[in-house]
């Protein structure tokens, strides 16, 4: 558990990323969830990979589908430069929502001004398949815990910036959006909590990405939020809920995820 200053710890690792990278400030963070962990190829050239746990506050990848490294990835045709994380600390692994949210605010400490938080999920909409992309229009954080500490009245309106969800639909006109719940994890969420999240306006279910949307947005930055439906969330459908199940549909959209993504951040 992170038990310094959260910003020292943040500046700490931005300033190890910027000598090990040789890049002084980034420009955009990802963060690249399940079913994700190919896209950063597509985005541009990879200048500098950092193993996550030469960098302060950090750790190795905790889940299968995540990679224990950060890169430093020219984006291609813009000039600017991207910090592509490619694993996260989700809140069910009991280290702290600071350590969930220290990949956001060490982003903010490396100069990004725009954050993309990507996501494997179940949805609660037939219509759409494994493998199907859904921009995140708000969020329900069901975890009971925020990352924001002290008198800090942060106002959530608007979190997930309505500009970048309109420059992603330029790119993909047949994006839908939706409502994402986290629940605590790490077990599956039951048919009837399934049902819960549809009454109250859910669309897709998930384990991570709303504290951290939370904690880009007291830091200032722009939140674009993108959920890979990887799976029927449970009693949607019939089949079981697997990881394997988050993994392959993760394979089988790769190079659309991987391309949509390339073309939102050239637009940035």
């Amino acid at each position: 558990m992170i038990t310094e200053s959260p910003a020292e710890v943040a500046r700490a690792a931005a300033t190890v990323v910027a000598e090990r990278t040789g890049t002084p400030t980034h420009d955009i963070a990802l963060v690249l969830g399940s079913g994700w962990g190919t896209a950063a190829d597509l985005i541009g050239e990879t200048v500098a990979t950092v193993e996550n746990t030469v960098v302060p506050g950090f750790t190795g990848a905790a889940v299968a589908g995540h990679t224990g490294t950060m890169r430093s990835v020219e984006v291609a045709g813009s000039g600017k430069r991207a910090l592509v994380f490619g694993t996260r600390t989700h809140y069910y692994e009991g280290r702290g929502v600071r350590a969930v949210v220290h990949t956001i605010r060490t982003a903010a400490a490396a100069g990004c001004q725009t954050i993309v938080l990507t996501n494997g999920c179940g949805g609660l909409n037939p219509a759409w398949a494994p493998g199907t992309p859904v921009l995140i229009r708000d969020h329900i954080n069901l975890t009971g815990e925020s990352p924001i500490e002290g008198a800090n009245f942060v106002d959530l309106t608007d979190l997930y910036t309505p500009r970048l969800r309109e420059l992603a639909r330029e790119v993909d006109p047949t994006l839908d959006e939706g409502v994402y719940v986290q629940f605590r994890g790490p077990h599956y969420e039951t048919p009837a909590e399934v049902q819960m999240a549809k009454i109250i306006g859910g669309d897709l279910v998930g384990m991570s990405t709303t504290l951290e949307a939370i904690a880009a947005r007291e830091a200032g930055l722009d939140v674009l939020g993108i959920s890979l439906v990887t799976n029927a969330a449970a009693g949607i459908s019939d089949t079981p809920l697997s990881h394997e199940e988050v993994i392959e549909a993760g394979r089988g959209a790769a190079a659309r995820c991987g391309d949509l993504l390339a073309q939102i951040v050239g637009r940035l």
